[in-house]
């Protein structure tokens, strides 16, 4: 069972979470004016906790729009904008999901050729990273990515300033602008405070920001920093590894007075899906190569008069970036085979099961 939370009341209206007019109009013309719309902050397995203008509810799923979901992503997810029906004090039941805006997901652990929502109808995506042996640009190649397939505009945020010199940091800098270029990058420290005022002066206020990167890189202490208050338990920093502990269980969504933060817990994996239009954003260095290969169906890997390959011959191109970029290229044609073989064997099961029910039929008669 979900508590209703005692935090502090401060009035809220629907802009506040993020309410804008596509949703307005879209509650009108599918007549549902006569319920109570929220957006979801929490949830824990088949129970959501929904925070509207009046408060928080405690909220559950009516029977058809779970037995109707198709799959799991058909469900609500932190982020969702729903319809609900209050039953009892701070109890209500969702009877309709809206439609997404964005969908920011990544490959499910352990299951074939499926995606996991990570949050729904975000904005932006901060992507932290600690400056110390967290620090690794490949992976935040690989945050680009899902960002940039979910159209979602993504900055990268340095974390923990404090334990590194000036120098460092500056050397840390020019290595993400060699590889990465025309994203925002702001460098900060939750213990010192630098930097904070001006990652502030980037959040808008009804627009959502969605915290990614690894556990222990400060994203629960970024969002107390934020909000000034102790909403996330932090962990303490480990001398050993330099870095907090995981404290994060579980998405939730936290409303600032200058935009909406989604936490979420640090991600082991980042498994990539079907999304070519992401790698064609954050690699688009190496797909405009591509356009002056020899051959139409180049591989970039051992055909002669590959434009990449010669780029990289040329150092004209960064060949970490070029062998990142074909790591998650081979991965994404691995999920995309993956979803393929898990369709056909859905599509083979459902026939099995008409045609024992057809059976069934002949045999009552």
């Amino acid at each position: 069972m979900i508590e209703k939370k005692n935090l502090k009341r401060i009035t809220m209206t629907l802009e506040d979470l993020g309410y804008h007019k596509e949703l307005k109009d879209y509650r009108k013309e599918n007549d549902l004016d006569s319920f109570g719309i929220g957006r979801v902050i929490s949830e824990h397995k088949d129970r959501y906790t929904v925070k509207t203008e009046d408060g928080e509810f405690d909220a559950e799923l009516i029977g058809n729009l779970r037995f109707t979901a198709a799959s799991r992503n058909d469900l609500p997810a932190v982020g969702d904008w729903v319809s609900i029906s209050e039953y009892d004090d701070g109890k209500a039941l969702i009877y309709a999901v809206f439609p997404r805006k964005s969908i920011l997901e990544r490959k499910a652990v352990s299951t074939l050729g499926q995606t996991q929502i990570i949050a729904t109808n975000i904005d932006f995506g901060l992507i932290l990273q600690s400056v110390n042996r967290d620090f690794n640009i490949n992976r935040l190649e690989r945050y680009l990515t899902i960002c940039n397939a979910s159209k979602i505009a993504p900055i990268i945020v340095l974390s923990k300033l404090d334990l590194i010199d000036k120098q460092q940091l500056e050397e840390l800098m020019v290595q993400i602008k060699e590889r990465i270029k025309n994203v925002p990058l702001f460098a900060i420290s939750n213990q010192s405070q630098t930097g904070i005022d001006a990652l502030k002066s980037k959040l808008t206020k009804g627009c959502t920001y969605c915290l990614l990167g690894s556990s222990g890189v400060g994203k629960s202490t970024l969002v107390n920093t934020l909000s000034g208050d102790g909403l996330m338990a932090t962990g303490k920093i480990s001398k050993g590894i330099e870095r907090g502990k995981h404290v994060t269980s579980h998405r939730s969504l936290i409303v600032l007075e200058n935009g909406i933060l989604i936490d979420n817990p640090g991600m082991r994996e980042v498994g990539i899906t079907n999304i070519s239009d992401g790698l064609e954003m954050t690699f688009d260095e190496i797909l405009n190569l591509a356009q002056d290969c020899k051959f139409n169906n180049c591989t970039h890997t051992s055909e002669s008069g590959c434009a990449v390959l010669e780029a990289i011959e040329k150092k004209e191109l960064d060949a970490d970036a070029y062998t990142n970029f074909m790591k998650m290229e081979k991965e994404r044609m691995h999920f995309e085979s993956d979803a393929t073989e898990r369709k056909k064997k859905d599509k083979d099961f459902g026939k099995m099961i008409k045609s024992i029910k057809k059976q069934r039929r002949n045999n009552k008669y």
